[in-house]
């Protein structure tokens, strides 16, 4: 049978990495009208990303996520950065990462192909197209494609 839905023994799980408190709180809400049985974890940068795919303090009990929403521009470790450290990871590679940022410089935008983003789009500014987008990201990942940690 082509594509799944989340099945309701486990939710699926997406990490958001964002340092933006507002961006952080409208990707929440446009998932939330979505009414899709997942969970959204929320990391403020690279650092808190890594430390919750490792499993380390705070984060021991932390899910594998199915998706990783990515922004690139942050603090401390930024998503470049994560980008190179992830999919060079022989264990978390597999788990697709979506950059969600608002530059949308053609030097970004190859970077993050070439170290194996599986996808990069422009947050729009428009209220009504990011939760459109929300949306469509949530269609085709988590009802569109077979993703390696759900099964």
């Amino acid at each position: 049978m082509p594509g799944h839905t989340a099945t309701p023994t486990r939710p699926f799980d997406v990490l958001l990495v964002e340092d933006s408190p507002s961006d952080a709180e409208l990707t929440r809400k446009a998932f939330q009208r979505q009414r899709v049985d997942m969970r959204l974890h929320h990391v403020w940068d690279g650092i808190e990303c890594l430390n919750f795919l490792g499993r380390v303090d705070p984060f021991k009990e932390a899910p594998r996520p199915d998706l990783i929403l990515l922004d690139l521009n942050m603090p401390r470790m930024d998503g470049r950065e994560v980008l190179r450290k992830v999919k060079g990871d022989q264990e978390l590679c597999p788990i697709p990462i979506v950059v969600l940022t608002t530059g949308g410089e053609r030097s970004d935008i190859l970077e993050a192909y070439r170290e194996h983003a599986n996808a990069y789009v422009i947050k729009p500014v428009d209220l009504e197209r990011f939760f459109s987008l929300v949306g469509n990201i949530r269609n085709f990942w988590m009802q569109t494609v077979e993703l390696p940690n759900r099964g």
